[in-house]
């Protein structure tokens, strides 16, 4: 099952794909119908109604805006060569962990705003999202499973110059917490819709120009070892867990400037039986009606 957040004119309304329609169901948000219980898709089942939409004629949502957003990084071996072929500020090393900020979560279609005053280095990464499907603390690698109630695509958007400085003191977050620049969409696929997380064709594109190519089977953890790694800290019920992203991003590219980007871009990130998550790069002129502020320096 697809699970989507959409608005039909002014409403804001939950809902589930039947093809070309959507099936509203009758739940206030998201996160409300993850904390009724699992499976999500069997609750969503129950709480169909008569009312359905045209998928055309709505406008879809960041999926979830959840209570807290694990980002993990470190899982692909790929990037973490990449990085050190790149001669990057620091080793990128497994069970790295942080919390993103959920107020700079947009939807699919919905603009990144570039902060030319803040960063001239804007990247990209693609990653896999799990979404947690109940609450629980120090959960065991066996139990882990029962834990994923979902799959959706994040756009891990980062500025490189701020965040080469941060990381020269072992620590990280605000270079990918700026205001939209965690994309989040364009919907939630329930574990029976992908019996097997681990191959999945991954890819990027910038204005269709590929630029991350590979495949979840890459991946150097599992699934389970992540969420129970860090159970601890307590698991809510739509939770997102990211997983980390794979080779291909600008800064480690033969030709940095060349491959950040730039107003006016648009970023498609497709994972295979998820879907494709585009989003267009915007000024912030474009965005607020007023030149940037003076650059500051991070």
């Amino acid at each position: 099952m697809k699970l989507v957040t959409f608005k039909a004119g002014q409403e804001q309304l939950v809902g589930a794909l039947e093809g070309e329609d959507v099936v509203v169901l009758d739940v206030p948000n998201m996160r409300a119908l993850f904390e009724l219980g699992s499976p999500v898709q069997d609750v969503a089942q129950r709480l169909k109604t008569a009312r359905r939409f045209r998928l055309e004629d709505v406008a879809l949502q960041a999926p979830i805006i959840p209570k807290k957003f694990y980002h993990t990084a470190g899982n692909y071996a790929e990037h973490a060569q990449e990085g050190d072929r790149s001669n990057w500020v620091a080793a990128i090393k497994p069970w790295i962990v942080f919390f993103q900020n959920v107020d700079a979560i947009i939807g699919p279609d919905a603009p990144i705003v570039f902060p030319e005053h803040l960063t001239k280095e804007l990247d990209y990464e693609i990653e896999l999202s799990i979404v947690i499907g109940k609450a629980g603390k120090h959960i065991s690698e066996a139990d882990a499973k029962d834990y994923i109630g979902g799959y959706v695509i994040f756009n891990d958007i980062t500025a490189r110059d701020i965040q080469r400085r941060e990381m020269e003191s072992a620590n990280f977050s605000f270079s990918k917490s700026i205001d939209t620049f965690c994309p989040l969409g364009p919907w939630i696929v329930t574990p029976d819709e992908i019996p097997d997380p681990y191959n999945l064709k991954i890819e990027l594109r910038v204005n269709g120009e590929k630029r991350q190519i590979s495949n979840t089977s890459h991946m150097s953890v599992t699934l389970p070892q992540l969420i129970s790694k860090f159970s601890p800290t307590g698991f809510s019920a739509g939770d997102i867990l990211t997983t980390g992203t794979v080779s291909g991003v600008a800064a480690f590219s033969a030709n940095p400037q060349a491959w950040y980007l730039k107003s006016g871009d648009v970023i498609e990130a497709e994972i295979e039986k998820i879907g494709v998550l585009r989003n267009k790069v915007i000024s912030w002129k474009e965005a607020y009606g007023v030149p940037a502020p003076a650059f500051q320096k991070f």
